[in-house]
């Protein structure tokens, strides 16, 4: 039998040793359920296979109410199928009812986060909504837990350039060791922002392409005001053009602008390996 099976039948003689003692070293998700109740059914189920490709990282406990009901009313089960969730020997949180399977998955993935994950997660959202209050609130408090972590001065740094603060975004780039991880990403975004200013908005320098689509310069305007503006694919659309009509134009500026855009991209997108695969293919 496996010691610390993924998945196992909770039993009241063995709650301390396989709940409370294991919750120490991982989460353990309690589903209350029964093969009476069909949604019970299907949640178990569904947290059977987030179990099996969970790598060790949580474990599902099962408590049959048709079997045994006593744990159940020492939880305050009010329905069926619940979630209550043991972390540190702690009840840590609960969900009710019938749920889908991405709603269990998300669930799970912010019970397995480490702190960090969890401070970008939150970050990352904010970023995406352009709602920079929240996001800065985020990074302030992550912060003053951990004062001396340079890659949340990355983070504060990039978010600062967004929001459109150069001034400010200097100043914690001064703080930053320049061998610090991803500090490229906040001191390229700071550069292209500083160049925009004296290019005209997008609806300016788009009007310009439009008006010459030969015009390299106009091009070069387009890729880096429109990258600062987060829209990176037409950026890059513009930055791809001046690398196959001319390599010499600004010193090789499609080939240079186009990497300083792919370094501002999120980690995995598909918009980043789609435009590597064509400088690729284009320059070989």
């Amino acid at each position: 039998m496996e010691a610390n099976p993924p998945v196992f039948d909770v039993e009241i003689q063995s709650f301390q040793t396989d709940v409370i003692e294991r919750s120490k070293q991982v989460p353990i998700v309690l589903l209350f359920w029964t093969d009476q109740v069909a949604p019970a059914v299907e949640t178990k189920n569904a947290l059977e296979r987030l179990a099996a490709q969970g790598a060790g990282k949580f474990a599902v406990g099962l408590s049959d109410v048709a079997v045994d009901q006593s744990l159940a009313q020492q939880l305050r089960v009010q329905g069926i199928p619940s979630i209550r969730v043991i972390r540190d020997g702690q009840l840590a949180d609960q969900l009710e009812g019938p749920q889908s399977e991405a709603v269990l998955k998300e669930f799970i993935d912010r019970l397995t986060m480490s702190s960090g994950d969890l401070v970008r997660a939150e970050l990352y959202r904010f970023v995406a909504e352009k709602n920079w209050e929240g996001a800065l609130a985020v990074l302030q408090q992550a912060i003053n837990d951990e004062p001396n972590n340079p890659a949340l001065k990355v983070e504060w740094a990039d978010v600062l350039v967004q929001q459109g603060d150069a001034e400010g975004a200097r100043t914690v780039l001064a703080t930053i060791p320049e061998d610090t991880e991803g500090r490229d990403r906040p001191t390229t975004r700071l550069e292209l922002l500083e160049e925009a200013a004296g290019f005209g908005d997008v609806a300016e320098v788009e009007a310009a392409v439009a008006a010459d689509e030969d015009n390299l310069e106009a091009r070069y305007q387009a890729a880096v005001v429109l990258a600062v503006d987060g829209q990176f694919e037409s950026a890059l659309d513009h930055a791809m053009a001046i690398l196959m009509r001319d390599r010499e134009f600004r010193e090789d500026a499609g080939r240079t602008t186009m990497v300083r855009i792919l370094s501002l991209t999120e980690k995995g997108s598909d918009v980043a390996k789609r435009y590597r695969r064509k400088m690729f293919n284009f320059m070989h």
